[in-house]
């Protein structure tokens, strides 16, 4: 990737320190880090973000997830490595990143019902919303 095109965290320090205070926010939040780096990941590989994609993967690599199943994340629909609450949640997060041609199906959010609270499936939104703001901005700016 080329360098930097501009220094955004420093240029829009407010609106920057916005987007950092969601993320620790969100890595409180009652989905669990993992899952929500898990997110942040698959979010990464749909969006094309080759720094987020490092950093994911490695921080889930430094959190203990198996190798096996962060190299088949990309494939989850047919690898036998995810929970059905995991699959669910992944399910939703290519359909809010791909929102234009999902629509966000009514069966997929009542998948989500069956395993998470309002609360977790808006925190869980949020987190898509919020990964791929910060692809957008590093692939645009050239993090």
């Amino acid at each position: 990737m080329s360098a930097l095109r501009l220094a955004y965290n420093t240029l829009s320090p407010e609106a920057y320190k916005g987007l950092i205070d969601c993320k620790n926010a969100l890595d409180k939040s009652g989905l669990g880090k993992e899952l929500v780096e898990l997110v942040y990941l698959r979010v990464s590989q749909i969006n094309g973000c080759a720094f987020c994609l490092d950093m994911h993967a490695n921080s889930l690599r430094n959190a203990g997830l198996s190798n096996k199943k962060i190299d088949t994340l990309a494939g989850w629909q047919v690898s036998h490595h995810f929970s059905v609450q995991e699959r669910a949640v992944l399910a939703w997060t290519e359909a809010v990143v791909n929102i234009v041609e999902s629509g966000t199906p009514d069966n997929l959010f009542d998948e989500l019902k069956r395993h998470f609270s309002d609360v977790q499936i808006s925190d869980l939104t949020i987190a898509i919303g919020l990964m791929s703001a910060f692809n957008r901005i590093a692939i645009a700016l050239r993090q």
